[in-house]
């Protein structure tokens, strides 16, 4: 996905293909087999970043983590990749996501939320639905207080999102 590109275009036809196989592939494998030769690089990214952030969310929750990625990667002020994104920081705090930088093992425990997340973020890089974020780039946990102050877009089960 380009930086600041819309929504993408095109025959739907493809895309929904595109998906389908997406999916198929994700849905053959399990979480042993799930690794970056079965799926994009980009997608493994994303997929790990909404499993850790909001396997425990639902569908809902892992898209709208998944859309606070993409809005950053639509943005002039971040990055222009799911995985640069993620990765921001690097492996030690202070990082972009906290399960990223944590020093613990990164590999998905919950094999039908990781089959969830993969399918999520399959969708979300070649047919996005809606963003149920309304732009949102951040997002905190509502267990916590952030430090800084943001435009409060939307709160999607445990998290509070923001422009």
């Amino acid at each position: 996905m380009l930086r600041n590109s819309p929504r993408p275009k095109g025959n739907t036809a493809i895309g929904a293909l595109l998906l389908t196989l997406s999916v198929f592939v994700v849905a053959s494998c399990g979480v042993a087999n799930a690794n970056a030769a079965s799926l994009s690089d980009e997608q493994q990214c994303l997929a790990l970043n909404m499993y850790w952030e909001a396997r425990g969310e639902g569908r809902q929750g892992m898209i709208a983590v998944g859309w606070t990625v993409l809005n950053r990667v639509r943005s002039r002020h971040f990055a222009a990749t799911p995985c640069e994104i993620i990765r921001q920081g690097g492996e030690q705090p202070p990082c972009q996501f906290s399960w990223w930088c944590d020093g613990k093992s990164d590999l998905p425990r919950d094999q039908n939320s990781w089959r969830s997340a993969q399918i999520i973020a399959a969708e979300l890089l070649v047919n996005p639905p809606p963003d149920p974020t309304h732009g949102a780039l951040f997002f905190h946990s509502t267990s916590i207080r952030p430090p800084w102050q943001r435009v409060r877009t939307v709160r999607i089960g445990r998290h509070v999102f923001y422009r």
